[in-house]
């Protein structure tokens, strides 16, 4: 069975469950708390899922990840196009989406996908090759969040990149020589933020598309910011600009 149709973990199973996606089979530990696992093994058969206990061995050998004594099969996740994801936003007053270029940490991903389930970004666009896919550990590390966040994937981004423009995005990126500060990013547009890898940052041909670049600014003696702290950073600015405090 393929890793990547597998969600493993109990906050993970939990979310799959109660989503859209096409649950196959439950695996329950032998040896589990049936307390803990008992909310999950009713919402599977009010699904018609087939759930079999099953010795921890067979768990550890299915998951490299800390699956918590259960594991759920599902249909391999499916991905929107870019169209797709304009249009589910199109009539949304704050649309943000986060283009990843050159991320390929899964628990960099992960993290970044669960910060924006918290506060309600719009979603993420990927590009099929040199990037991070949505796999067992960007799902486990999400803790579910996934199922409620929108991920498109591309074959171009400087493509796609053209594509938001003409749909009245604003791309930002973000870029350690930059003089603009992150702080002031506007706040009544649609932003498309491109996020680079820690290594490199964006691609010149990504870079190049952008129509204005942004820093965070630091002080310390190590003058880099793991991507998905600098993401939830430039995440929650945004959610501060939407909601500002009263009095």
């Amino acid at each position: 069975m393929n890793k990547s149709e597998l969600i493993v973990g109990r906050h993970p199973v939990k979310e799959a469950l109660k989503s859209e996606r096409v649950c196959n089979k439950l695996f329950v530990q032998e040896s589990a708390n049936m307390n803990q696992m008992q909310d999950i093994i009713k919402r599977a058969k009010e699904q018609k899922v087939v759930v079999q206990q099953v010795p921890k061995s067979k768990l550890d050998h299915m998951s490299n990840e800390n699956h918590q004594g259960v594991i759920l099969a599902v249909s391999p996740y499916e991905y929107l196009s870019l169209n797709e994801l304009i249009g589910k936003h199109r009539e949304s007053d704050k649309v943000r989406f986060f283009i990843l270029d050159g991320i390929e940490d899964p628990h960099n991903f992960g993290s970044m996908i669960r910060t924006a389930d918290a506060i309600g970004m719009s979603g993420f666009i990927i590009p099929e090759r040199r990037s991070v896919q949505v796999n067992e550990t960007v799902v486990k590390t999400s803790t579910g969040a996934i199922e409620h966040i929108d991920i498109a994937r591309v074959t171009n981004l400087a493509k796609a990149i053209d594509t938001l423009k003409k749909e009245g995005f604003w791309i930002v990126g973000t870029d350690a020589s930059a003089t603009d500060d992150f702080r002031n990013m506007p706040s009544d547009a649609k932003l498309a933020i491109v996020i680079g890898s820690e290594g490199e940052g964006m691609s010149r041909l990504v870079k190049d598309e952008c129509d204005f670049l942004i820093k965070l600014p630091m002080v310390g003696h190590v003058n880099s910011l793991n991507a998905s702290i600098a993401t939830s950073l430039i995440m929650y600015e945004l959610h501060r600009k939407d909601y500002p405090l009263e009095g």
